[in-house]
């Protein structure tokens, strides 16, 4: 006659949850706290979102079917987007890697030159596309120069701070195998830190491309050019059917540039 045997307790299985610390419940109050300020502050309320689901119906209602009259006049701003990105990119691709080897922690000339360089970058990623566009259009003017200065900005906060990782985790050893040769910085650079970064930095550059396409279509909103532009113009004029052609026109755009982008990083990389 077999005895049941209790489980060992060190055997159990751990609890699902562990009991919150003071310190997450505090988090989770203030967290709390403030989500039900913002809800009240932001007058979300059912009646407004119940009105504005009717105005949206009417909205979508005026807007189709879309109007192609002014076909060749958002063919030619939607190519003026797409330069805005190609430029802006390719400028601010090719200023973001001296500010990625100024902020890498293996490349930097001095730590003081990496704290500068690294806040330097971070401010460009902080502040936003639009507030730089705003910034370029009182400097330069209106036009698509404002959208192009607004894109490099972005893009060397975003790509100078992928690219700087990219080089802190490059193997040393063929660095240090030049360096015991008498290679001076920039030999090491050239012959071993560039060929192994590469190909990550031609993705990110890829992926810099894909979001200054779509940072480019809201440029054009406050005077930096392109179909943005055009868009403001319909919306402000009630030209909801030439609104959505020009939606349409965009979302096209991108999402073909993404295809492309995308094949390019698995044939190519």
């Amino acid at each position: 006659m077999s005895s049941f045997n209790a489980p060992d307790a060190n055997l159990a299985p751990p609890p699902r949850f562990r009991r919150p610390s003071p310190f997450a419940w505090v988090v989770g109050l203030v967290f709390l706290a403030l989500l039900v300020q913002g809800v009240m502050v932001m007058e979300i309320t059912p009646t407004r979102l119940a009105k504005g689901a009717v105005n949206l119906v009417d909205f979508i209602g005026r807007a189709f079917p879309p109007n192609p009259a002014d076909l060749d006049v958002i063919a030619e701003s939607m190519l003026e987007t797409l330069y805005i990105a190609l430029v802006g990119v390719t400028a601010g691709v090719i200023l973001s890697v001296p500010f990625a080897f100024l902020a890498a922690r293996n490349t930097t000339p001095h730590i003081a030159v990496r704290v500068v360089t690294r806040f330097v970058i971070a401010a460009m990623r902080t502040i936003p596309d639009l507030v730089w566009a705003l910034i370029f259009v009182v400097a330069v003017g209106l036009g698509p120069l404002a959208g192009v200065l607004a894109i490099v900005m972005d893009t060397i906060g975003f790509a100078a701070r992928f690219f700087s990782e990219r080089i802190e985790e490059v193997h040393p050893g063929p660095s240090e195998a030049l360096e015991s040769t008498g290679a001076g910085r920039f030999s090491v650079i050239g012959g071993a830190i560039m060929p192994e970064t590469l190909a990550s930095m031609t993705a990110t550059s890829l992926f810099s491309v894909e979001k200054a396409l779509r940072s480019a279509v809201t440029l054009g909103l406050v005077g930096a050019g392109g179909i943005g532009v055009e868009l403001a113009a319909a919306m402000r004029l009630f030209n909801y059917d030439e609104a959505l052609t020009i939606i349409i026109a965009i979302l096209i755009c991108v999402l073909g540039f993404e295809q492309l982008s995308s094949a390019i990083r698995r044939h190519v990389i």
